[in-house]
């Protein structure tokens, strides 16, 4: 007999959902952060209310799902308009838009060059690690606006035309002559397939103009092969003149308002960092403007590339951060065997090591913060951060992938969901280890610095030996930093793992000074006693109190 009736045609619901966490959103990213707060205060004497209102601006929903939305769209390349126009125009999802639009609004492509306040360099990295949270792509050509100041004070009449509308807190994302704008953005265009990070190989050429015209104007001619920004109003870029590689400033559009022929090819398909575009560009008689001295090209960009390098410390920094709060935050609410996921013994062993990685990163990138204030006032500072950026982008940067995977295995299943941050933050972790130099190019850079001033080394092991007696086991580190400098054979070859211990040193030094007692000696028994760096998350002695560093870490919703 059929019992089907209309009566229980329509059955109840199979189950209701539980043990699932709410999304992380709507929280205060920076009030959330104890390290980031206690670091901030130390560095500059300040708590901040600016960094409190930006930290909430960031943990709201709608800023939260501008970064998910600006990475569902890749940007898209028209070169010609319809009537057949070469525009080299790159366009975005507006979500992006948006995104930029919030950070040039709160300044964190010049807040530091603008305020000459105690902590200002500490103040703007804050809020960069803060935006990176949100959406790291978008940070790409906010670093270059930033970091391009420092390489045209070599020129005083280009600094003079350009900074004031590099430093403007508008946001202009229109394809249109820089003159018809109050703001701008800067890229950076150095890059060529023949070479990659030896710029020295590059085969663009520039030409001055002609006879009559200012000497300062040239042509360039050749290929990009990896342009960042290249929707950025302007570029520095490396080309070869007769006494060797110079640096130019390559403008999209000419004076006069015609197309000057940059000219892009393509697109560059990335695997991270999908919301910010990449390109391969042609120059095609592309008129640009001599920065600093002809033939030391190189030494003039550097001075843009040491800030985006910084820069990559802050990001790196941040995705760990991120994937910390983002694991802390699931395992806080999860169950599984009768307890909270972060009352498993096991688990707060991987957790707190996690913690441990990303509140070291963020100490040293804070500690050169710092530096960089008081580079211009004080040689220790100016000869460390020479030295810290090199080994914190190196250092930093490689731990990311490593960290951002741990994370997302804490997670679970629900890690491996596009629809969550973790992908994201898996696809970019690789990839500021790669851009502005990779880490061969970070321990060449290193070994080059100290051959060139040995006293950038003396200033490293002085910033060791402020800390020497804090713990045993740094102490013991700092003398092997020194032994790897008392045999310079083969010491191209073993230099990663001379910055790795240099690293290492830092870290645990920057977390005494800068941040918090109880997380250093906790990093120097993770870090420096227990085991290799090199091994997996969860190795943690019995002496470190997860409770602690996971409490501290975890965000208040």
């Amino acid at each position: 007999m059929n019992n089907f009736t209309p009566s229980n045609r329509y059955w109840p619901a199979t189950h209701v959902v539980e043990n699932i966490p709410m999304p992380l959103e709507d929280f205060n990213v920076y009030t959330s952060d104890e390290a980031l707060v206690q670091v901030v205060a130390k560095l500059s004497g300040s708590t901040n209310d600016g960094l409190k209102e930006f930290g909430s601006l960031c943990g709201e929903a709608a800023t939260i799902g501008l970064g998910f939305q600006a990475n569902q769209q890749k940007p898209e390349l028209h070169t010609h308009d319809r009537y057949g126009n070469r525009v080299d125009e790159v366009r975005f999802h507006p979500a992006y838009h948006e995104l930029m639009r919030l950070s040039s609004r709160n300044g964190l492509h010049c807040e530091h060059w603008e305020n000459s306040e105690s902590g200002h360099h500490v103040l703007r990295a804050a809020k960069s690690y803060l935006m990176t949270q949100v959406e790291a792509g978008h940070g790409c050509p906010i670093t270059m606006t930033s970091a391009s100041i420092p390489a045209l004070k070599n020129d005083e009449a280009l600094y003079k035309e350009w900074a004031p509308k590099i430093l403007s807190r508008d946001y202009d994302g229109r394809n249109v002559p820089h003159t018809a704008k109050r703001s701008v953005t800067i890229g950076m265009a150095m890059t060529e397939k023949q070479g990659g990070s030896d710029v020295r190989a590059n085969a663009t050429v520039a030409r001055r103009v002609s006879e009559g015209m200012s000497d300062r104007q040239y042509e360039l001619v050749g290929h990009k092969y990896f342009v960042s920004a290249p929707m950025s109003d302007a570029f520095l870029v490396l080309a070869r003149t007769e006494p060797g590689i110079s640096c130019f400033l390559v403008p999209r559009w000419r004076p006069d308002g015609s197309k000057n022929p940059l000219q892009i090819q393509k697109l560059k398909n990335k695997m991270g960092n999908v919301s910010n575009a990449s390109s391969e560009t042609e120059l095609r008689g592309a008129l640009g403007w001599l920065v600093g001295t002809e033939g030391k090209g190189i030494a003039t960009i550097l001075n843009m590339v040491a800030m985006t390098r910084f820069d990559c410390m802050i990001g790196s920094s941040a995705g760990m951060r991120q994937a910390v709060a983002q694991a802390t935050h699931h395992c806080a609410t999860r169950s599984a065997f009768g307890k909270t996921l972060q009352d498993q013994p096991l688990m707060q062993n991987v957790l707190a090591e996690l913690i441990l990685e990303s509140e070291a990163s963020l100490a040293l990138t804070m500690r050169m913060a710092s530096g960089l204030e008081k580079a211009e006032s004080q040689e220790h500072d100016n000869l460390l951060v020479r030295l810290g950026t090199a080994v914190g982008k190196y250092w930093i940067c490689k731990r990311t992938p490593g960290h951002a995977y741990e994370a997302m295995e804490c997670i679970g299943g629900m890690g491996v969901m596009e629809d969550s941050i973790m992908p994201r933050l898996f696809r970019e972790s690789p990839i500021n280890a790669i851009w502005e130099g990779s880490g061969n190019v970070q321990c060449l850079d290193m070994i080059r610095a100290m051959k060139q001033n040995p006293k950038i080394l003396e200033a490293a092991v002085a910033e060791l030996e402020s800390t020497r007696g804090y713990n045993t086991a740094l102490d013991a580190q700092i003398v092997r930093v020194k032994e790897c400098f008392a045999d310079l054979d083969d010491f191209e070859y073993r230099s990663r793992s001379v910055i790795e211990n240099i690293a290492l040193a830092l870290q645990a030094s920057s977390l005494f000074t800068c941040g918090n007692e109880r997380v250093a000696e906790a990093f120097c028994e993770a870090r420096l006693v227990g085991k290799s760096s090199g091994l997996l998350y969860g190795g943690l002695s019995r002496s470190v109190d997860c409770s602690y560093l996971i409490n501290r870490a975890t965000p208040q919703i």
